[in-house]
């Protein structure tokens, strides 16, 4: 194509709203126009980067062996009712009423719908196992929409929803997910980690999520560089201490800490590490009991990790108001020594391995040093894994310690196993002709937001750098004095045609701009190749080639330039 053909609209300045990396680049760069909050615009250049990644998607999906629909955007309620999701989903879901008043919602995902499918579609173990899938536009009413569309509230995903006759059938069919998803991500040319992690609202037994690794990242995954062990941190293990617990050395003592509420805090006053304080976190569980959470001073809490805990459930945290009615104390000074018998205590691992620690008194100024499990409080009622891994941990394969990274997420398989099918009556006859519910998986790929990962993994002051698989263009010919020049004109059609007769993907710049403008936008928009023709390099039988990704400025042999660049793709 040529840039007198394409809309090319670059900017200068990002709009002072766009925060990250991947937002500014895709607004300066002219691949995206914002409509709204939340919404965004996929411009010419943009969607042809769009498309290259459902390209990919789509052609490992079907050498997987999924067979693509189309499912409708806007659903009716009654499914969702049949799951128990129409109000457990939340405000994150758009609720819709047509002119009869019957209750839609546009589409956040498809659970329902496929599984509707399946019930009348698939009826014997004969048809299964049944993998479909869909690359489609979703909605989802974030509150904070932000990030470009790393976060929009209307983004475009690949969703598969697969159906197995057996559990052991299910395993193979995620198997084969699971390397279908790395292969996407491979192709892509992108630094990425498979990570198992928590299953979340949409249920299930099992899932892994793929991250595209950047600083920018939401997730902190944790991973053994030493062995295949990866998995984002609201889910990695934190072993227990494989010491025993030491015996009592110290006193029990009072200790002032008149405006020390933290344990960062109160380990300065006393000059010790931090490591020898336990906080206390006070929260109301699912059924209204009180329930204190005791974690070493310089670990935090894992909230997925606790819910999990036998009885507790989804909980809260506890209020400023709630803590001082129950322990006549303010937040800060919060303590487990001497509290109610009726209140359960669960304490981290380590937590439940230390000695002569620190902790409020649950009395306003004061802490308590010195304090030991069994002389001075009893045993706690559970000791379970409630902190987020930190680096430097055992790895829980026992092969190395664990490192921590920031990762996006782009894509999430799970095991949802009979949570829909059951729920929906989606049943099949097996081989003894008796009736069961379907095993189910489903498996989603973020494919707006890979663009933006992408961005936030490569890039640098000058713009964006596409990886070969994503850029719109692979090779930009840059003609410096097209419309000046015949002798520049004649030879940058001629390599433009011969690139195009090669099966490249190619833009020329036949504008009539200056050179620096030219350049600037070429790299911003993060085309890896570039040729410039020009009238003095051309003067000496020349031209000049750069890759976009660091590489040095060459000059190449105008009648080897084509073959030259086709060697760059190979």
């Amino acid at each position: 194509m040529r840039t007198s053909q394409l809309y090319i609209s670059t900017l200068k300045e990002a709009p002072s709203e766009a925060e990250l990396i991947s937002h500014k680049l895709m607004l300066r760069a002219g691949l995206i126009k914002k409509l709204g909050s939340g919404l965004y615009t996929w411009m010419p250049l943009g969607l042809k980067v769009l498309r290259k990644v459902e390209a990919i998607v789509r052609d490992e999906m079907n050498k997987a062996g999924a067979q693509e629909l189309l499912m409708p955007a806007v659903q009716p309620a009654e499914l969702w009712q049949e799951t128990g999701r129409w109000d457990l989903f939340g405000p994150q879901m758009l609720k819709i009423t047509d002119r009869h008043d019957r209750n839609f919602c546009f589409g956040p995902t498809h659970e329902e719908v496929i599984t509707d499918i399946a019930r009348t579609e698939l009826r014997s173990y004969k048809q299964l196992p049944a993998n479909f899938y869909q690359i489609q536009v979703k909605f989802r009413d974030e509150i904070r929409p932000r990030f470009g569309v790393m976060r929009a509230r209307e983004f475009t995903m690949k969703d598969a929803y697969s159906f197995d006759a057996s559990f052991e059938g299910l395993q193979v069919t995620y198997g084969k997910m699971h390397q279908a998803y790395s292969n996407v991500f491979t192709r892509l040319g992108l630094k990425f980690r498979a990570v198992a992690a928590d299953s979340g609202a949409i249920g299930g037994d099992g899932s892994h999520e793929f991250h595209v690794l950047a600083d920018a990242g939401e997730d902190l995954l944790a991973y053994c560089p030493d062995s295949d062990f990866a998995a984002n941190v609201e889910l990695a293990e934190a072993l227990a201490p494989t010491a025993p617990r030491a015996a009592p050395t110290e006193a029990l003592r009072d200790v002032d800490t008149p405006k020390q509420t933290t344990c960062e805090d109160v380990a300065k006053l006393m000059e010790i590490g931090i490591e020898k304080t336990v906080k206390l976190i006070a929260l109301v569980a699912g059924d209204g009991r009180f329930v204190i959470a005791l974690i070493r001073g310089d670990h935090s809490l894992n909230e997925v990790k606790l819910s999990k805990v036998d009885g507790i459930g989804e909980f809260r945290f506890a209020t400023d108001e709630e803590i001082r009615a129950k322990f006549n104390c303010p937040p800060g000074f919060l303590g487990p020594v001497g509290i109610a018998a009726d209140i359960q205590v669960i304490a981290d691992r380590t937590v439940a391995a230390m000695s002569d620690f620190v902790v409020g008194a649950n009395k306003p100024k004061l802490h308590i040093a010195g304090v030991n499990w069994g002389r001075d409080l009893p045993e706690p009622h559970v000791v379970a894994d409630i902190r987020n891994v930190v680096a430097g941990d055992p790895s829980p394969d026992g092969k190395g310690s664990i490192e921590l990274c920031r990762g996006i997420e782009v894509g999430h398989i799970f095991q949802l196993r009979t949570k829909y099918s059951a729920a929906m009556n989606c049943l099949f006859v097996n081989e003894n002709n008796q009736q069961e519910p379907m095993e189910m998986g489903c498996y989603g790929i973020g494919v707006s937001r890979i663009v933006a990962a992408a961005i936030e993994q490569n890039y640098d002051q000058r713009g964006i750098i596409f990886t070969p698989a994503l850029a719109p263009f692979a090779v930009a010919v840059v003609a410096v004095g097209y419309h000046k020049s015949e002798a520049v004109k004649a030879a940058a059609d001629k390599m433009y045609a011969e690139l195009v007769a090669a099966g490249v993907d190619v833009l020329l710049d036949d504008r009539n701009e200056r050179p620096g403008v030219m350049f600037a936008d070429m790299e911003l928009i993060g085309i890896p190749h570039r040729v410039t023709i020009g009238d003095k390099v051309l003067a000496d039988g020349q031209v000049e080639y750069v890759a976009r990704a660091g590489g040095e400025m060459q000059k190449i042999a105008l009648g080897e330039a084509v073959a030259f660049v086709q060697q760059q793709l190979a």
